[in-house]
């Protein structure tokens, strides 16, 4: 098994960030080779302009090479260099990369002979292409309410972690993932000596919403990330809101009633949403006088849910 070893101020210091590097690889997977009827319906407006793209031979040829069943090539799993990376960060630090390095990272991928169109000049340029295609095509409109979902999921993560502690928010990151004790994480099963993380400066943890199981992501020998797939209601595409119930008590109002099916705090609710931490609270208040939400005290946080009042309000609404 792959174990990686840990120095205390390491993981003291690791943070949970968003990558929209790790969004957009994530989606370059699904838009080669969906497995999931949900991926299939997301990468279908997206096909025939993928196709087009891949008439190019070394654009073709990339992901074939770049993606193997449990590998992905490191120069499309470069950790983050900062807890608030944007693309372009990102993507110039593949650019940087010379052709060399990138196919040394294809045929540890993907043993054998390079095809042919990436053992041509230019094959930096070309992987710099396709990613800054699919994240202009197919991440980039999706970008505010994907950063919204993956935050939230930041948000249950964290709160697990105070109630937790690291044990028990490594227990389902992945389905691999296990913390084991004295320093050590395992982050996959493969068969590999453990590493010693101790010239590590940072360790990320990342979310991504199109993956079903993790994987990780470095710049050895100074960082080091783990990327996991977002679940739960935190991370689940907002609830339809009834057009009734925004007649009647507004927009924000009516999504804030909309969520609370489940017990969620304001922090979670200020993710989700995207409003700001005081008009959350101002509209919880509303709807705790108006009895449609009650609440309760847990732990460090104060949780929100529907009344009977509440849901028969979302019930009638729509």
């Amino acid at each position: 098994m792959s174990i990686w070893v840990l120095p205390s101020d390491l993981l003291a210091t690791s943070r949970f960030t968003v990558s929209p590097m790790v969004e957009t690889v994530a989606a370059l997977r699904v838009l080669h080779q969906p497995r999931t009827p949900w991926e299939r319906a997301w990468r279908r407006p997206h096909v025939d302009a993928y196709r087009e793209l891949l008439a190019d031979p070394a654009l073709r040829a990339l992901p074939d090479a770049a993606f193997a069943p449990r590998w992905t090539a490191d120069f499309l799993s470069i950790a983050p260099a900062d807890a608030a990376p944007t693309f372009g960060a990102e993507l110039a630090a593949v650019a940087a990369l010379p052709d060399e390095r990138m196919r040394a990272d294809l045929r540890v991928t993907r043993p054998g002979p390079l095809p042919e169109p990436l053992l041509r000049p230019g094959l930096t340029d070309r992987v710099v292409e396709l990613l800054s295609w699919v994240w202009n095509r197919a991440v980039a409109p999706e970008w505010p309410e994907r950063d919204r979902r993956l935050r939230a999921d930041i948000v249950a993560r964290t709160a697990r972690l105070s109630a937790d502690g690291w044990a028990g928010v490594f227990a389902d990151l992945t389905g691999e993932m296990r913390w084991l004790g004295e320093g050590r994480l395992r982050v996959n099963d493969y068969p590999a000596p453990a590493r010693a993380l101790d010239r590590a400066e940072q360790l990320f943890f990342i979310p991504t919403t199109h993956a079903r199981s993790g994987w990780v992501v470095w710049d050895q020998p100074t960082r080091f990330g783990v990327v996991y797939p977002a679940r739960g209601i935190l991370a689940e595409s907002p609830p339809a809101v009834p057009g009734g119930l925004v007649r009647l008590i507004g927009a924000n109002r009516a999504e804030i009633l909309a969520r609370l099916e489940h017990p969620l705090s304001t922090s979670h609710l200020v993710a989700l949403t995207g409003l700001s931490l005081g008009t959350v609270s101002d509209h919880l208040r509303v709807l705790l006088d108006a009895g449609a939400v009650t609440k309760r005290r847990s732990g460090r946080e104060v949780l929100y849910w529907r009344t009977p009042l509440g849901a028969s309000l979302v019930r009638t609404g729509d």
